[in-house]
């Protein structure tokens, strides 16, 4: 690694220590050049897939609007931010573990269906009536059969 004091192309790693979390790990460097000391992190950088919406457009993936859509379907229901946010996690994780380059938003969108369905039946009938696009009472009859299987 170059050094930022004096752009040797070079350093020495003095010290190596992982996290707590095991996610990171802290390495203390010295330049041979210098003499200076600094510290560095290395992390493991994930590339979310693409999403690939109805309209065929491409775009980044966004856990801000998959959080947005769970506290949309879930405003004012007896479900904590930390449930919402374990959520989140699983449907990137999942997406993550496919290794997929793309992934249809359909596919996201019924992911999160899933786990409304798990957490709040009120916000999962709220997401589903807007996501399928529901034109009537039998919509909901269908989606209300659905969650009694």
């Amino acid at each position: 690694m170059k050094c930022p004091f004096c752009s040797a192309p070079d350093t020495q790693v003095i010290d190596s220590r992982v996290n707590e979390e095991g996610t990171s790990v802290r390495r203390r460097r010295r330049c041979p050049v210098c003499h200076k000391r600094y510290t560095t992190y290395e992390t493991a950088e994930l590339r979310m897939p693409t999403i690939v919406k109805s309209n065929g457009q491409r775009e980044d993936f966004a856990r801000a609007k998959v959080e947005t859509s769970f506290h949309r379907a879930l405003h004012k229901r007896p479900v904590m931010t930390e449930q919402i946010d374990q959520a989140v996690d699983r449907i990137e994780q999942s997406i993550l573990l496919d290794g997929g380059r793309e992934v249809q938003s359909q596919r996201i969108g019924e992911m999160v269906m899933n786990e409304l369905k798990a957490l709040d039946k009120v916000g999962y009938i709220r997401f589903a009536s807007v996501y399928r696009a529901f034109e009537g009472v039998e919509d909901f009859r269908e989606a209300l059969k659905d969650l009694k299987k």
